[in-house]
């Protein structure tokens, strides 16, 4: 018996085939598209705290995850025999089908999708709540974008699987490849010739369609965007069209106004961890605070609570004096809101929005929080890029800019928002040291400005020259609340000059080791 090529190549001119190959993208398509919105949402409701969502969505994936296609296409189709009133759908062979696969690819990318949500870092959600972005907003802005990216080659892989599950549709007599070909060997006995038919029909449909998938891919890469940055001419035209930006202020009711933040009595607990064990503080409008300490002592935890970031299980805050957060009342969610958008916050490791550019990393919360047209907010946020010296970068992506110009890029970002106060989190230790002089710049200007600040660091001269006053921290209390110079001199105050490395005077020789150089006093 031999191979019969000449009736091979005759199927690809068969108008039956074809047609076949059209049902097939239909089905796997619809199915596809079908099974990714509703994936993601399944994936969310799996991924929520809720237990009336997080449940039954881990049920549904569960169960179709575990019932093979075949039997679910079968059973789809005879589902009219329990349920008359479904037969008008259901009896079409295509409907079925859809219907079973869909029910199907929903279950495995609710999986997908759940590594790729699961993969945005946790500094991204903080970031966009820092902004005063609310939890839909957070998701579809920032979250979701970002997920997707991360998915996309396993979506594209489950598409390839969708289309070669249709031929499991031809069980209910729809008249797709594998149905068309049985149809036609049955007849003529060259099951071989006709098999070898419908591989290459697949394979054109797989390989087109990958190719497509690959290209969208491949455009949403953003290893591959060469990084766009500006020549002195593109800068001067810019400038042109700038908003000026102004000074930084000390608040709504000016700079010697008391109690920009009043710190009452805050604990807070990990567990059965006590973190927080009773702060008292006192930020008047227009200061600059150092929160210094040992590893542990509670810093980081401090001015997270103070940006709502965590909760705090005892105390109150009370923001130029109204209260914005209390331990008593935890249900005042719009209070809080309302008061994250008055603060800015700096974070150690930067959390900029990877896959939106340094621009659109300055505009996105003024956008969303409608602070202006699109124009004004592009020309103020492009000041601001310029006022930290990264205009030239304004159109590249995060991931092309050293650590110290994201650092800037994200001052810059927090004050888009026109905060009365700004946050920040050790903003030099996550980088390389030549890098720490060009930050510790911003901030020094920023105080010269008379912003009001709180900065939890570890570069002990820097906060010592720019300072008001240094709060030091250790074992979850505050240990001292001094001026600069008070500490190189005050009596109990031993155990801070130990650890900043400072000499009272008279005591020795050692000084400052002189960051204040790099500012330029």
């Amino acid at each position: 018996m031999h191979y019969d090529f000449p009736y091979l190549l005759s199927l690809f001119a068969l108008p039956a085939f074809w047609q076949a190959c059209v049902t097939v993208v239909e089905l796997s398509a619809l199915s596809w598209l079908t099974g990714l919105v509703l994936g993601f949402l399944l994936a969310s409701a799996k991924l929520s705290r809720s237990r009336w969502l997080s449940l039954p969505a881990a049920v549904y994936i569960w169960f179709f995850r575990s019932v093979p296609l075949l039997v679910l296409v079968v059973f789809v189709y005879n589902l009219p025999q329990l349920f008359p009133a479904s037969g008008v759908a259901l009896s079409h062979p295509f409907f079925s089908g859809f219907v079973a696969l869909a029910l199907t690819e929903t279950a495995y990318m609710a999986e997908i999708h759940r590594g790729g949500l699961l993969s945005v870092a946790k500094g991204q959600h903080e970031a966009g709540a820092a902004l005063g972005i609310r939890p839909i907003g957070l998701q579809r802005l920032i979250v979701i974008p970002q997920a997707l990216r991360i998915a996309l080659p396993t979506l594209i892989n489950e598409y390839i699987t969708c289309v070669k599950l249709t031929s499991l549709i031809s069980v209910i007599s729809l008249s797709e490849l594998l149905l068309v070909g049985q149809r036609l060997y049955s007849q003529n006995f060259l099951v071989m010739e006709t098999l070898s038919a419908i591989a290459i029909y697949y394979v054109l449909i797989v390989t087109v369609f990958g190719w497509l998938l690959q290209y969208v891919e491949r455009r949403l890469d953003l290893s591959k965007r060469k990084p766009q940055t500006l020549a002195a001419e593109q800068i001067a035209a810019l400038r042109t069209r700038l908003v000026p930006v102004a000074p930084a202020t000390a608040g709504p009711d000016g700079k010697g106004a008391p109690h920009a933040l009043l710190l009452k009595n805050l604990h807070k607990r990990y567990g059965e961890h006590e973190v927080l064990k009773g702060i008292d503080l006192e930020v008047k409008a227009g200061e600059v605070i150092a929160v210094i300490g040992p590893s542990g002592s509670g810093k980081t935890s401090l001015i997270r609570t103070i940006n709502a970031l965590e909760p705090i299980d005892q105390g109150e805050i009370i923001l130029f004096g109204k209260t914005y957060i209390s331990a008593a009342d935890k249900t005042n969610i719009r209070r809080v809101r309302d008061g994250v958008r008055h603060i800015g916050m700096v974070f150690q490791s930067f959390n900029l929005f990877p896959h939106r550019t340094i621009l659109e990393n300055v505009t996105l919360a003024p956008h969303y929080h409608g602070r202006g047209n699109r124009p004004d907010v592009t020309a103020r946020s492009l000041a601001l890029l310029d006022k930290v010296g990264l205009i030239a970068h304004a159109y590249k992506y995060p991931h092309q800019l050293s650590g110290g110009q994201q650092q800037r890029v994200a001052i810059a970002r927090a004050l888009a928002m026109d905060p009365a106060v700004m946050l920040f989190d050790e903003p030099t230790s996550a980088l390389d040291p030549e890098l720490v002089g060009d930050v510790l710049n911003v901030i020094g200007e920023l105080a010269k400005e008379g912003m009001t600040m709180i900065i939890v660091t570890h570069e002990m001269d820097f906060a010592m020259s720019i300072s008001d006053r240094i709060v030091f921290m250790e074992n979850g209390v505050i240990e001292l609340d001094a001026a600069p110079d008070a500490i190189r001199h005050q009596d109990g105050a031993e155990r801070v000059r130990r650890f900043i490395g400072v000499a009272r005077e008279g005591e020795g020789t050692q000084v400052d080791r002189g960051i204040s150089v790099a500012l330029g006093s």
